[in-house]
């Protein structure tokens, strides 16, 4: 059906290559590019079959990116690369008339900031070019934002009240490490949260609001209240929530680990001088982390990420929560990689099938919930993340 650049060769990137290989009637050529070239070898050779063809590029590099465009000619790229690199790609295709996904909004470098506006105002730009931009197309975001949809559709008149509720109740035996990319990861668990309510945001301190909340097959874990992208186009797309949230698990372990390296200033973002060199410590940090590709083998337990949703369906309140939940080692099996990604890449190669097929395609720089949810959630029942969904129960929040 088309032909695929794949950006990006960690974590997600694994997952992302190996199911787009999984779909050859969508994807007919495939090809995967990262700053090193010797990882894009390793995925493909995982893959096997001669199916990916590997590449060396700079996504911080305008120029570098849009050779790479014109050579392979793709219909679409999968940008899984850090969302440092976002306007950065997006430029590149606006340039060759590629179309765009993205798994996470963009961020400056010298802030730690969830924001849509830099993407946003690209839209008219990519509508002048006939050109389709999807955002935040993992699972939060992503799935979490194709739920509300759905919910939206069939289950609901009104929206009133939504939870996205993230947990990872999983154990890769380490005393501390990010299941993602640790500089991103610890800039956004770090970061003040804050929430929807009648009509304006609600600023907390960092994990102020927690409680416990029971998981399917897992049980009760304490649940803090976060920020999360999502949340900033989820109350744009759906005017009448009156309140929108969302919640992580993390383990008392990991927030104290968390609390050190914020106190001897290791989660800093600015430069600091080092013997006459100038070092960001949150990047000396990352380097001497686990690389979150390497805890896929020892990773044990499942995620359980979804929507809890209350408003209005037939004159009468109605409570609404789906869901799936992923298991460390079916994902670590099927792919290698362990569930965070798995949840996160499964999901971008299924944006852009749906691309492909031309069930999400329009010009202009769109969220996944502005698009028809129906033949995304039947992928998802396909491609290994099934869901769940439970009616008028207690929502606990």
């Amino acid at each position: 059906m088309g032909k695929v650049l794949i950006i990006g060769a960690g974590g997600v990137g694994t997952v992302v290559a190996h199911k787009v290989a999984q779909n050859p009637d969508v994807f007919t050529e495939i090809t995967l590019a990262s700053r090193t070239k010797s990882k894009c070898d390793a995925i493909a050779a995982a893959v096997g079959g001669n199916k990916i063809k590997t590449v060396q590029v700079d996504a911080d590099c305008v120029p570098e990116l849009t050779a790479l465009l014109k050579a392979e000619k793709p219909e679409i790229v999968i940008n899984v690369a850090l969302p440092y690199q976002d306007l950065t790609i997006m430029d590149a295709c606006l340039g060759c008339g590629v179309h765009y996904l993205d798994t996470a909004n963009y961020e400056p470098q010298e802030e730690a900031k969830f924001e849509y506006k830099w993407q946003w105002a690209y839209r008219d730009k990519f509508k002048k070019a006939g050109l389709t931009a999807i955002l935040g197309c993992g699972f939060d975001p992503g799935v979490t934002g194709v739920y509300t949809a759905y919910a939206a559709k069939h289950h609901f008149y009104e929206i009133q009240y939504l939870d996205i509720v993230d947990c990872n109740a999983g154990d890769h035996g380490k005393a501390f490490a990010t299941n993602f990319n640790p500089e991103i990861n610890i800039r956004e668990v770090t970061q003040k949260g804050k929430y929807w309510e009648n009509g304006q945001w609600i600023y907390t301190e960092p994990h102020e609001i927690h409680k416990g909340l029971n998981y399917p097959n897992i049980g009760v874990k304490e649940s803090y209240l976060i920020y999360h992208e999502e949340l900033e186009s989820l109350t744009k797309n759906f005017p009448t929530l009156k309140r929108a949230r969302f919640w992580m698990t993390f383990g008392q372990e990991y927030l104290t680990h968390l609390r050190v390296i914020q106190n001897i200033g290791m989660a800093r973002i600015d430069p600091v001088m080092y013997n006459g060199v100038e070092i960001v410590p949150i990047r000396f940090l990352k380097a001497v982390l686990p690389d979150p590709g390497s805890l896929g083998e020892n990773y044990t337990g499942e995620t359980s990420i979804g929507c809890r949703i209350r408003g209005i369906k037939d004159g009468k309140e109605r409570t609404y929560y789906v869901y799936n939940n992923c298991s460390h080692e079916a994902a670590y099996k099927e792919t290698g990689a362990q569930a965070v990604s798995y949840t996160t890449g499964v999901p971008a190669m299924i944006g852009a099938m749906m691309f492909l097929k031309g069930e999400w395609r329009k010009p202009g720089v769109y969220n996944v919930e502005e698009f028809d949810p129906d033949p995304f959630m039947k992928q998802l029942n396909k491609q290994g993340l099934p869901w769940h969904e439970l009616f008028d129960v207690d929502l606990e929040l």
